[in-house]
């Protein structure tokens, strides 16, 4: 397509300067009524300019950073604090070797892989597993490097560093995944392909032609009917079609919440046949909500075990008690006064309310304050779990009162989000590192058939490879640090707002809303967007279809008519303004349907 340009601006600017110099040699045909003969400098100007501003909007929509990477390393502290010999020293995080004794303190981070040795914890994993309730760590447990330790402090024993880290891992995974994307090949240059040397020797025949008619100034009526065919040929509208509908299409989705960084993004969406989504944060709400309150006591009500477990739960900022105090209050629930609060690490908490001793935690801390449970209250809470729900007891002086159970919902735009999507040929999977009882729930609730649970971030990659393997054009929708690997490596890869910085770093799409109807948006977005570029190429393909044979020509013979280049200038720049005027038809577009 440049060469094209190239040939049209140049020819156009010396034909300018032949005729500001050297009138005299042009015939009368291609004069003035005053005799002078047009100049075109200022179709050079605007010819450079539109297809500069196209590569402009072109190599900002196509820009790509390394940021993803930066914010994955900005994860893993740089310090650690070294037990030895009974002293403590801060290191440097490259110091750290297998087997050394770390402290973690309240609130650190994990700084490498390893075994916890002495003490209880709950460390948020979030960032690893996308996972929003924290893990309870006890001796001999893993932890991860990155992730946030609770409000206690623990020593660990390292048993990975350096580059063997998960991490480190994901990092890498992130890096490979970018390398080998492949850029898409834009409609224009296959286009342009054929257009261009077509062009170019329909010029050069023109030329010829009439050169050697048996006219008067053949030479100059050849050059000037060759500069026509240049002009008129001159792919502005071409070089519009793509980047003017695109940068259109950028804008829509910006105002409708959908960021987009990679314009190919929207051209390979439209192709997409496979939809993998995440659970926790992309289909459910990415924070646990209570489900069920059952009273195990005639004495209380479930009204009455909600408020004494959000009471004594007020001072815990476990997510469970924010989901217990949050539907306190939505049922209008006075929070009771609390007095003698424990925090049982990585199980529960006590208090007194009144003349009551609440105590409220997991089926094993009742156990272990000997708080006994009859085999229908165990069934109950096992059934519970295999719902998918984190299940509380609630015992008050000793004696089991009730349960409460917590669960992360679907987000309600989910379930028919998916369903046009199915409807419309496009295959649903989720992928997620959560547990299968509560995977296979959460699925069947949103109508989605294909399942795969306990995935941990390389194992999401795998997937998706495979699935390309298999020839699918895939979208991987996620929110969480594990979703980045695998939202690199997707065709698409679409990131929840509302996730983690790293996960929208490494997708082309971000929804700032974080909800799977921007999704469905961003699809039929893509749809139009494609199908608006074939219009602006068709209307391009046209008017040089039409115009070509006119500037070389053709009519003359019948008509005595010739297209002098200013009529080709004008003629042109129409056809850059028919694009334009298209394109932006796409800010009317309903992206609701």
């Amino acid at each position: 397509m440049f060469s094209l340009i190239g040939l049209g601006a140049a020819a156009a600017f010396i034909f300018s300067l032949l005729a500001f110099f050297f009138p005299q040699i042009f015939p009368a045909e291609l004069k003035g009524h005053h005799g002078e003969v047009h100049l075109y400098f200022e179709s050079v100007a605007v010819i450079l300019t539109l297809v500069l501003l196209g590569q402009v909007m072109e190599a900002k929509a196509h820009s790509r950073t390394n940021s993803a990477i930066k914010e994955l390393i900005k994860l893993s502290p740089a310090e650690a604090i070294l037990v030895e010999n009974g002293k403590e020293r801060k290191v440097s995080i490259h110091d750290v070797k297998v087997g050394d004794v770390l402290r973690v303190r309240a609130g650190d981070k994990i700084p490498v892989d390893g075994l916890v040795t002495e003490g209880s914890t709950s460390i948020d994993e979030s960032m690893i597993t996308g996972e929003p309730i924290p893990v309870e760590k006890n001796a001999e447990d893993q932890v991860i490097a990155g992730t946030i330790n609770g409000n206690h402090e623990i020593l660990m024993k390292a048993n990975r560093v350096g580059s063997e880290t998960l991490l480190s891992q994901i990092i890498q995974l992130v890096n490979d995944a970018s390398r080998s994307q492949p850029p898409i090949q834009k409609l224009t240059d296959r286009i342009s392909k054929i257009f261009v040397p077509t062009v170019i020797v329909i010029a050069i025949l023109t030329f010829l032609v009439w050169n050697f008619m048996d006219i008067p100034n053949s030479t100059a009526m050849a050059f000037s009917n060759m500069l026509a065919v240049l002009i008129v040929a001159c792919p502005c509208a071409l070089g519009l079609a793509t980047p003017m509908s695109v940068m259109v299409g950028i804008g829509k989705g910006a105002k409708s919440g959908i960021l987009i960084k990679n314009s190919e993004a929207l051209e390979k969406l439209e192709k997409a046949d496979v939809l993998i989504v995440d659970k926790t944060g992309t289909i459910t709400k990415g924070k646990p909500s209570v489900s069920e309150v059952i009273s195990g006591n005639p004495t209380f009500k479930e009204d009455d075990i909600l408020q004494i477990a959000a009471s004594v739960n007020k001072n815990s900022t476990h997510p469970l008690a924010q989901a217990m105090l949050d539907k306190a209050n939505e049922k209008g629930l006075q929070v009771l006064d609390v007095v003698q609060f424990e925090n049982i690490a990585g199980k529960g908490v006590s208090g007194k309310i009144h003349h009551l001793s609440a105590l409220l935690g997991t089926p094993r801390l009742m156990k272990e304050q000997h708080v006994s449970l009859s085999a229908a209250q165990e069934a109950q809470i096992e059934e519970l779990q295999k719902k998918g729900n984190s299940v509380s007891v609630l015992a008050i002086d000793k004696q089991f009162a009730g349960i409460v159970a917590a669960f992360d919902a679907l987000k309600e735009s989910s379930v028919e989000t998916l369903k046009k999507f199915q409807e419309e040929g496009i295959e649903v999977y989720m992928f997620t590192g959560d547990n299968k009882n509560t995977a296979e729930i959460v699925a069947e609730e949103a109508g989605i058939k294909h399942v795969q649970a306990g995935l941990l971030p390389e194992d999401k990659l795998k997937g998706i490879k495979k699935l390309q393997a298999e020839g699918k054009k895939v979208i991987m929708v996620g929110d969480g640090i594990n979703d980045a690997p695998a939202l690199t490596q997707a065709d698409i890869g679409i990131a929840m707002g509302t996730g983690t910085d790293v996960a929208i770093q490494s997708a082309e799409i971000t929804l700032v809303k974080g909800d799977l109807t921007g999704v469905h948006k961003a699809y039929r977005l893509s749809k139009a967007m494609l199908s608006n570029i074939k219009q602006n190429l068709l209307f391009a393909f046209l008017y040089n279809v039409i115009g070509i044979p006119i500037a070389a020509g053709v009519l003359f013979a019948a008509t005595g008519l010739l297209m002098s280049p200013m009529i080709a200038a004008a003629a042109m720049s129409l056809s850059s303004v028919s694009v334009i005027l298209n394109s932006l038809r796409l800010n009317a577009l309903n992206l609701e349907k």
